[in-house]
């Protein structure tokens, strides 16, 4: 007959020592503006802080905060990555921000909402994602 297992399921929530971990990490430095990047994939979403410079403050993405497999890539995993980076730039003393956004996956609009809803306000967005003018050469002709 064998043993019996018994199963967790704990793929759907975001991890709680995960998110408290990050925001204990924040830099304890004052900047009135900055960059929001966001990069929506169809499997993840990293969304990266950066002051008006391009250097980096702080990142997190979907895996980071505890999600695994196919939710790392829904709307909800991009907002609970959007409000805790808009937690740690409140405590950053960030006002406003432009957003970047790249890439497109379903995260992109989600994470920007969740961003905002924090306190800070939103001057532009910007979509920096590569389009392909030509495509890839079609393949040679079929000899038989």
């Amino acid at each position: 007959m064998g043993k019996k297992r018994i199963v967790k399921k704990t793929g759907g929530t975001m991890d709680r020592e995960a998110k408290t971990r990050a925001i204990s990490k924040t830099p304890k430095k004052k900047i009135e503006s900055a960059i929001l990047s966001i990069k929506s994939t169809y499997n993840n979403t990293l969304v990266t802080l950066t002051d008006l410079g391009g250097n980096v403050i702080f990142w997190s993405s979907s895996g980071a905060l505890g999600f695994k497999g196919a939710k790392k890539g829904t709307p909800f995993a991009a907002a609970k990555v959007g409000e805790l980076i808009g937690e740690k730039a409140k405590i950053m003393g960030v006002k406003e921000i432009d957003a970047v956004v790249n890439g497109v996956g379903t995260g992109r609009e989600s994470a920007i909402r969740a961003f905002i809803s924090r306190g800070i306000k939103l001057n532009s967005v910007r979509d920096v994602t590569s389009i392909p003018h030509n495509g890839p050469r079609p393949p040679k002709t079929r000899r038989v």
